[in-house]
């Protein structure tokens, strides 16, 4: 459960796109490092009183080392500002039934500027759409698309099996002017567009955004018990049958390390063998990178036999990815790990976006 914490601002540190990082002081002389959402409870300025949820932090817990600012009680933020009318106001709830849910527009809702163009959208016209476990991956699809397609607008999907503010992902913000836009969808928010569902979400990636290419994937610190099962990512599998359903193309990044020091997450993660072997339903291209190390290789290609019959396996050339990666306008890490400590998981990433984006010639 909660783990409250009451203290004072003593400093204000870095800053990214709907996120303010600060030091807090606590009662018992202690100090704790803390992660305010203004756009949910106003800026936060040294000497404030903050009321935090440490609970995560407290326990080691993925969280990126932060206590959550809560509430800064003495200087609330004010209301939003009243709509023209009743018809003017959002209704989508995220978060919902939380002490900070907040009230939202939603993309297609009746007051929306978009709600023509989506009220009887239905097709996504075989958008390429990459579907991945990881919120590490976006910038590595990123890169691939962008080494062959350079000029293609690309649209993220937030779902929410990890952070639900997109404001905790300092990728996101160092991507603002490199992606078409983001949609949070699910329980996630903070986008550029705020969408109910993942299905209504792509019809806005597709309608809305006017993308060329979609990428789905979970916000960072996605949940896992080492089961095969209990994990977040399994929702990749259901994005690959929202994408089916909805007339795109899906096509699947495969989680591939030889440095993750977990068994069940090297050569192909297990995370991937479950979410596209039982949970995705529907055919998709799984994107199988050239160029790893020849053991690697060889761990990669027993693991996806049990595949083979449910989606299309295609092998996509890396020349030229790991140039693209390196140029990515974020840094590259995942568990912790950077590009050439986890060069084949980044490869991987670059290359389901290099296949995605040759399906616009």
């Amino acid at each position: 459960m909660v783990r409250w914490r009451a203290g004072t601002v003593a400093a204000l540190r870095r800053e990214w796109t709907g996120a303010v990082e600060l030091d807090v002081a606590l009662g018992d002389g202690t100090a704790m490092r803390a992660l305010a959402y203004p756009d949910l409870v106003g800026r936060p300025q040294v000497g404030d009183r903050v009321l935090l949820n440490a609970g995560a932090l407290l326990m080691g817990l993925g969280t990126g080392g932060y206590a959550l600012v809560v509430a800064l009680p003495d200087r609330l933020p004010p209301d939003p500002p009243a709509p023209a009318d009743n018809r003017d106001a959002g209704h989508l709830v995220k978060a919902r039934y939380t002490p900070l849910q907040p009230i939202l527009l939603g993309v297609d809702e009746e007051a929306s500027p978009h709600r023509a163009v989506l009220a009887d959208a239905d097709d996504l016209a075989g958008l390429p759409v990459v579907t991945a476990d990881l919120h590490s991956a976006l910038p590595a699809v990123l890169a691939g698309i962008r080494a062959d397609a350079p000029d293609a607008r690309v649209a993220y999907l937030l779902t929410d099996g990890g952070a639900l503010p997109a404001w905790f992902s300092r990728t996101l913000a160092g991507l603002r002017g490199h992606l078409a836009g983001t949609v949070s969808v699910g329980q996630a928010f903070g986008g550029d567009l705020e969408a109910s569902t993942l299905h209504s979400g792509l019809l806005a990636a597709r309608h809305v955004l006017h993308a060329d290419v979609a990428v789905v994937a979970q916000g960072p610190g996605n949940l896992g018990t080492g089961t095969r099962w209990g994990f977040s990512g399994v929702a990749v599998g259901e994005a690959v049958n929202a994408v089916a359903a909805l007339g795109g193309r899906p096509i699947g990044s495969l989680r591939i390390s030889d440095a993750d020091p977990r068994p069940r997450h090297r050569g192909v993660s297990h995370h991937s063998i479950t979410a596209y072997g039982r949970v995705a339903l529907a055919r998709a291209v799984l994107v199988v990178p050239d160029g790893l190390d020849p053991a690697l290789a060889g761990e990669v290609d027993a693991a996806l036999v049990p595949l083979a019959d449910r989606h299309d396996l295609v092998r996509v050339p890396v020349d030229g990815l790991d140039a693209a990666l390196r140029a990515s306008p974020v840094p590259l890490s995942t568990m912790g790990r950077g590009l050439d400590a986890d060069h084949a998981y980044f490869l991987a990433a670059a290359a389901a976006g290099r296949h995605a984006a040759r399906q616009l010639t």
